[in-house]
């Protein structure tokens, strides 16, 4: 919290944000923690990601943090005005409502552009503009479109990936997208429109497998009936019942792995010199390595393939992430404060941007806000007074 705003690379870039749920909120977030000022307009409700329960009742403290809450109502014609005043004070609009949605109170791209040639404005939706725009999408439904769910699930059973993998890398590729047009921008002087889009972003997503087909002329399975490229790559349950992935993706390794295992019968098999060999025999070489490794503890494979350099990786659920001493060590959680929910006002451990810079992680300057908590502060930044903010508060304009 103490770190200073000037630090980072966006420093001095105003975003005015209209979005909700989680691709949205991720794009302003990554220029939030890269040091724009982010300014996070909510209906007077409040963003209903606020109050989600279950699975998402993490969106909101995750990605709204380093960001500014002002809840302005459009559909009061005061509230309409002071949102497009507030737009043409910015660098940059997001949002991810339907198409269409902003259009009818002035906060489209061509409406704003037009008095605010240099506006950035990223939309981010369902899918680019095409035969499919105006489906309603989730995480989910382009999953399951777009091959991904496919892939990840048992053949016949097409599974989702178990976080938001599209709503998260959209918001990202969203952010790329408007800092590639603020060095065009630097260059010509005129903004532009940036989309980005989760149906796209889950076919860049499965790209490598469709070239895949490509290359082979043979569809790609999925992942857990997959022919794998290397032989031991895999999830094995040892002593206990303990599960742990093991790996060994070359020659060299497989040499390791065997002289560290005292597999030297396996090491000394001609069948099983290459990669590719141990891949066609992969059918009978796993079920002797699981009947092998079944007699470890996954403490003592992890010591040894540490200290012999190998792959490896005990299964972690999310919650252990709290105590990992990796991210411990190199600061990549950070305190931020719960803004809703039964225990607003605690205090909670928050992954950070997997990036550092000048060799410091990007830090959390503000918690995730209180809706509304600081209108009074953007509007007076406006020019407009104390007497002028309480008026549109009484008209029900802002909140």
């Amino acid at each position: 919290m103490a770190e200073m705003m000037h630090n980072r690379p966006l420093s001095g870039l105003r975003v005015i944000e209209f979005t909700h749920m989680v691709m949205g909120p991720t794009c302003g977030m990554v220029l939030a923690d890269l040091g724009a000022e982010v300014i996070k307009v909510e209906p007077m409700e409040g963003d209903r990601t606020r109050h989600l329960l279950g699975s998402g009742a993490g969106f909101f403290p995750m990605f709204n943090r380093n960001k500014k809450s002002i809840r302005i109502n459009l559909h009061h014609p005061q509230g309409v005005a002071l949102a497009r005043r507030l737009c043409q004070s910015a660098d940059v609009v997001t949002e991810n409502f339907k198409p269409g949605t902003l259009v009818k109170y002035g906060l489209d791209y061509a409406s704003l552009s037009a008095d605010n040639p240099r506006l950035i404005y990223a939309s981010l939706k369902g899918f680019l503009p095409g035969p499919y725009e105006h489906r309603t999408a989730l995480d989910e439904v382009v999953q399951m479109m777009g091959g991904l769910a496919y892939m990840t699930g048992r053949p016949g059973d097409p599974l989702r990936a178990g976080t938001s993998v599209n709503d998260i890398m959209g918001g990202m590729f969203g952010a790329i997208g408007v800092m590639g047009a603020l060095i065009q921008r630097g260059i010509t002087g005129r903004g532009q429109e940036v989309q980005a889009a989760l149906f796209e972003n889950n076919v860049f997503l499965v790209g490598q497998h469709m070239l895949q087909y490509a290359v082979t002329g043979k569809a790609a399975s999925p992942m857990p009936d997959r022919i794998s490229a290397w032989a031991v790559y895999d999830v094995f349950t040892v002593k206990a019942g303990a599960q742990i992935f093991l790996a060994a993706v070359s020659d060299a390794q497989w040499k390791v792995f065997c002289e560290s295992l005292g597999f030297a019968d396996l090491l000394a098999r001609a069948d099983y010199a290459t990669n590719n060999d141990r891949v066609r025999l992969r059918a009978q070489l796993l079920p002797d390595l699981r009947a092998r490794l079944a007699q470890w503890s996954a403490k003592e494979l992890s010591d040894l393939f540490e200290a012999a350099g190998l792959p490896y990786a005990p299964i972690a659920k999310p919650e252990d992430l709290f105590d990992d001493p990796h991210l411990q060590a190199t600061g990549g959680l950070a305190d931020v404060r719960l803004s809703d929910g039964p225990r607003a006002g605690q205090m909670a451990r928050a992954a950070l941007l997997p990036l550092t810079m000048n060799g410091q992680r990007l830090g959390v300057r503000q918690h995730p806000p209180v809706q509304g908590e600081h209108t009074d502060e953007v509007l007076a930044v406006l020019g407009l007074t104390a007497s002028e903010v309480a008026l549109l508060k009484n008209q029900g304009a802002v909140a």
